[in-house]
């Protein structure tokens, strides 16, 4: 069964290579400058990689962005999931632990699996066996500390696909307002009779905002998922915790 939230993950992936494979492919040539006679002879059959080296130098950076974009979708992708960052597995052996009120046992079992979920677990623990008694304010405070941690540390990587999403139209821009100015010193130095040349730097102006959008649309949506996805973990993983606690605090041992 596909879960909610792949068949949007992989749209987006699809649109990115549609985009990455002809960029890369257009930096990895040499940016030669393409004759005025030859735009004009090429203008209907113009390949999209071409497109791209017309853009100018912008399109390099951008060119960046998308495969940061590419490379953070995947890592996001796979670091996120839920059974990875909750452990539901370990289900059945924290709760035993719980009952017998095992702090060592349950700091090993963390240890030996390292997720959201054990992280937070264990900071609860740690607190109890430095205090040799459970105070369930204290224990809590060491929890909350400990998911906070957490959540700037699994939202560093999301953050970056929203610092993407809103810096590469800006750069895009930055190539249009580029653009635009050698149009318009094209135009006072009397290239009003050369068209080809002044249609070549609108084009660059226009290729880099359309790059720029096209690489922010799918980093954006991207970064909402990802973002909406990991606050439910965390809520879930909050409820989890909550319930392990009460299991150690109502615990009888003999």
């Amino acid at each position: 069964m596909i879960k909610k939230g792949s068949v949007g993950m992989l749209a987006m992936l699809i649109m990115l290579a549609a985009l990455i494979f002809p960029i890369a492919t257009a930096l990895a040539q040499e940016a030669t400058p393409v004759a005025a006679s030859e735009q004009i002879d090429t203008a209907n059959s113009m390949t999209f990689s071409e497109l791209i080296r017309q853009g100018g130098p912008f399109m390099y950076p951008l060119g960046l962005f998308s495969m940061a974009t590419l490379y953070f979708i995947i890592r996001n992708s796979l670091l996120l999931r839920e059974k990875n960052m909750l452990r539901v597995d370990l289900k059945p052996q924290i709760e035993a632990l719980m009952k017998k009120r095992d702090v060592a046992g349950i700091r090993a079992l963390c240890a030996e699996n390292d997720s959201l979920l054990t992280a937070v677990l264990d900071a609860g623990m740690e607190r109890i066996s430095e205090e040799y008694e459970y105070d369930a304010a204290h224990v809590m405070e060491a929890i909350e500390e400990a998911g906070n941690e957490q959540m700037v540390t699994f939202m560093k990587p999301i953050n970056f696909l929203s610092i993407i999403g809103g810096t590469a139209p800006m750069l895009g821009l930055l190539g249009t307002v580029s653009g635009m100015i050698k149009a318009f010193s094209t135009i006072a130095s009397g290239g009003m009779g050369n068209p080809e040349v002044l249609a070549g730097n609108i084009g660059e102006a226009l290729i880099t905002t359309a790059t720029g959008l096209i690489i922010a649309i799918p980093a954006m949506i991207a970064y909402f998922i990802f973002k909406n996805n990991f606050i439910k973990s965390m809520t879930t993983m909050g409820r989890m915790v909550g319930h392990f606690m009460n299991i150690f605090r109502y615990a009888k041992v003999d």
